[in-house]
């Protein structure tokens, strides 16, 4: 059985990132540090069954580097990624410090869609035959992952769930412990999400926390408001619900003081385990 499970919530800022270049706005100048956020991503920490440390990232955003030394990250034992926009895929050069640390090739699961522009973005990665230097790379194995298909790693179930981000299918990820469940799984980790489709919400029911998409106050047409993802969550009736990609209009303590129990804004560095 694992033990020990953590998420860390390594950014939980929008593609732009907060502070906003050129920007004065009352959050880009504050002081709290809860309103400084990276792009979005994520990593689930535990101890396997035989007792060795185990990680998974979640997308793999413009600021790894930044965000893993700074959550102390040492080892990643596979990347999950949501879909292939800039925001959450353009760290993944930075994985080839884990390749030199663990001697090993890291895995990566993602749509075809998701794979493809990995490829095309990283030739150097994945078409290392025609470098002209043989020079320092990131080593990683693509796997193709499609809705409800499920991959066990270590003891951890990872189901790949279908949201949509406004007129772009991507995934999402429910996970559960294989043998028995350690807090704070189950958990689900939702990300630019405009729209739930109804199959998903069935896989999205008894959940001890909920990771979810919500942008700013303002409607967007790919994202959810605040309204939205509010009802979102109520629906869905998690333990806990934490928002993330969170846009500058977004100011921490003044929109966190305003939300339901038992929902609160995600932090770059906040860590959720069985103690909540």
């Amino acid at each position: 059985m694992i033990s020990d499970v953590r998420c860390i919530v390594l950014g939980s800022g929008t593609s732009a990132g907060v502070p906003t270049i050129g920007c004065d706005c009352d959050t880009c100048v504050s002081d709290d540090p809860r309103d400084t956020r990276l792009r979005t991503s994520g990593a689930i920490c535990w101890i396997d069954a035989d007792q060795n440390p185990r990680t998974i990232l979640i997308d793999a955003s413009p600021d790894l580097r930044q965000q893993v030394l700074a959550a102390g990250i040492m080892r990643c034992d596979g990347i999950f990624f949501t879909h292939n926009h800039v925001d959450h895929t353009f760290g993944l050069d930075e994985v080839r410090r884990f390749n030199t640390l663990q001697r090993s090739v890291i895995d990566v699961w993602g749509e075809p869609h998701t794979l493809e522009h990995l490829e095309r973005v990283y030739r150097h990665i994945f078409e290392k035959q025609h470098n002209v230097n043989d020079s320092f790379i990131a080593d990683v194995q693509p796997h193709k992952l499609t809705p409800g298909g499920v991959v066990e790693l270590f003891g951890l179930r990872i189901e790949p769930l279908r949201f949509m981000h406004g007129n772009l299918p991507i995934l999402g990820f429910r996970f559960d412990a294989v043998d028995g469940a350690d807090l704070p799984l189950p958990l689900a980790w939702c990300t630019d999400v405009s729209h739930i489709p109804p199959g998903t919400r069935e896989r999205l029911t008894g959940l001890d926390t909920l990771f979810l998409d919500m942008l700013r106050e303002q409607p967007h047409s790919t994202h959810m408001c605040t309204k939205e993802a509010v009802a979102e969550a109520h629906l869905i009736d998690a333990r806990q619900t934490w928002f993330i990609h969170m846009a500058h209009q977004v100011k921490h303590a003044k929109v966190d003081a305003t939300l339901p129990e038992g929902m609160a804004l995600a932090w770059d560095g906040l860590s959720v385990d069985a103690s909540g």
